[in-house]
């Protein structure tokens, strides 16, 4: 499974404000701290954001080749109706609000968000700590 995700930022004080909000709603813990960069981690897996003088862009484009979200499980739909309405307050605006919480199909209970950076998650609700049913199934 995955050993930790890096993110590339154009602005690290604003990614930590906003990815920390989050994560630590998720659960995670602090974990790293450099100069360049934060990270955060829950079980044997962590979130890094790192503002690298390699980067060859200014920005995030999700519909471009690359990473288009990340989806996280996120406990019961109460906690997930708890993260979309705080969210806004935190740097991440909704998506999809119109079809809240189904946008995902009417058995996907979940909020899109996007932050600052262009930057999408999907909080994925599940029953205590169950992970939801996949959405499609690979062959």
């Amino acid at each position: 499974m995955l050993h930790h995700i890096e993110l590339w930022v154009p602005d690290l004080p604003r990614a930590v404000r906003e990815w920390g909000w989050l994560l630590d709603r998720l659960g995670c813990h602090p974990y790293q701290e450099w100069e360049q960069g934060r990270s955060w981690r829950l079980g044997p897996t962590y979130l890094v954001v790192e503002q690298s003088p390699a980067m060859s862009a200014a920005g995030h484009d999700r519909n471009r080749p690359g990473l288009n979200h990340l989806a996280f499980h996120a406990g019961p739909p109460a906690r997930v109706d708890a993260l979309a309405a705080g969210a806004p307050a935190h740097g991440w605006r909704p998506l999809f609000a119109d079809r809240y919480p189904y946008a995902g199909g009417p058995e996907h209970y979940a909020a899109y968000l996007s932050n600052s950076d262009g930057f999408e998650v999907e909080c994925v609700a599940s029953e205590s700590g169950t992970p939801a049913r996949p959405r499609r199934q690979l062959r």
